[in-house]
């Protein structure tokens, strides 16, 4: 049984709420909140409980708002392994405006971790038995850490023989592929800022990610398109392939990326071959642009686009760019 590991070093607690209309200097009175547990990690962790596999959450907790975080992953179903840090962990609040569907995010810093905090992550994950397979590190830092954590993960990763998936952006993401990754999912954007390139300037994205495995710093990279879905080249895969993401209506683009990289492990924990799970991947990302507020995607979403997808990729005159929007 494959065994795969989520890390999330910055959690937080995501509270969202309805308002008819967001006006200054006035008091605005919601509607009921709805919490969820969020961070890169635990949203990985979350679709993949959803989506019917296994995976064991690690996650900083600290203060009320950690705990909330428990019972919410308790009641969602995910085996978790938290370690207690200091600081709070934090809050962020999403508004929904009815009258225009606009979403407003505010979105806290975060607790600061001190560097004894980051190694009793690091051990959490080490004195794992079994060794994961995979593990999956994703989500933004907190302060007080150097850049260079992930790489240190890593490193402790590669010398395990475990496999490791890197979702982050900026110098953290730099550190790691200087280390070497299995897998990495910037967007265009966090691909431009990563390889110096202006990204509304002209530049060949596919040729930069193919870039980083002829460079070793990752063995699979999956370029996130937004709408347009996903380019993958790895080592097996030198030229490289497009993934269209399906037609979909969008509610909210909310969670779209941690349910892509959700959905791409889902597959890889059940051994698809890469090119399906990256097709399963965008399937759950569209699915989760059709649901509301920061709701991830939806199983039974996720397998009919992919279904249709599979379809599409058999009949190539049927494909065509879809709506979705992943990060």
């Amino acid at each position: 049984m494959t065994m795969i590991v989520t890390l999330t070093l910055n959690p937080a607690l995501d509270i969202s709420a309805h308002v008819n209309r967001v006006v200054p200097d006035s008091k605005l009175r919601l509607g009921e909140p709805v919490c969820e547990a969020g961070g890169g990690g635990l949203n990985v962790s979350r679709v993949l409980a959803r989506l019917g596999g296994d995976s064991l959450a690690i996650y900083t907790r600290g203060g009320p708002a950690g705990a909330r975080l428990d019972a919410l992953l308790e009641e969602g179903g995910v085996a978790r392994e938290a370690v207690d840090i200091q600081d709070d962990t934090r809050e962020n609040l999403s508004i929904i405006e009815d009258s225009t569907g606009q979403q407003f995010r505010f979105v806290m810093p975060g607790p600061r971790l001190t560097r004894d905090e980051w190694q009793r992550c690091l051990d959490a994950v080490a004195n794992l038995d079994p060794v994961p397979d995979y593990v999956v590190a994703s989500g933004s830092l907190p302060s007080g850490l150097s850049v260079d954590v992930y790489a240190d993960l890593a490193r402790m990763v590669h010398e395990q023989g475990g496999r490791l998936v890197v979702d982050t952006s900026g110098e953290a993401l730099r550190a790691a592929l200087d280390e070497g990754v299995y897998l990495v999912k910037p967007n265009v954007r966090e691909l431009a800022r990563l390889v110096g390139r202006d990204p509304e300037g002209g530049w060949d994205p596919e040729k930069e990610a193919r870039g980083l495995v002829s460079g070793g710093g990752s063995e699979v990279v999956v370029l996130s398109l937004g709408a347009g879905g996903a380019f993958v080249t790895g080592r097996d895969l030198e030229v490289g392939e497009h993934v269209r993401s399906p037609t979909v209506p969008i509610t909210s683009k909310v969670g779209a990326g941690d349910s892509m990289v959700g959905g791409l492990m889902a597959a890889l924990a059940r051994h698809e071959p890469l090119l399906h799970a990256v097709r399963y991947g965008v399937a759950a990302g569209a699915a989760a642009v059709m649901t509301p507020g920061s709701e991830l995607c939806r199983k039974e979403d996720t397998d009919r686009l992919f279904a249709r997808m599979r379809e599409d990729a058999a009949d190539p005159a049927a494909q065509s760019g879809g709506q979705a929007a992943m990060a």
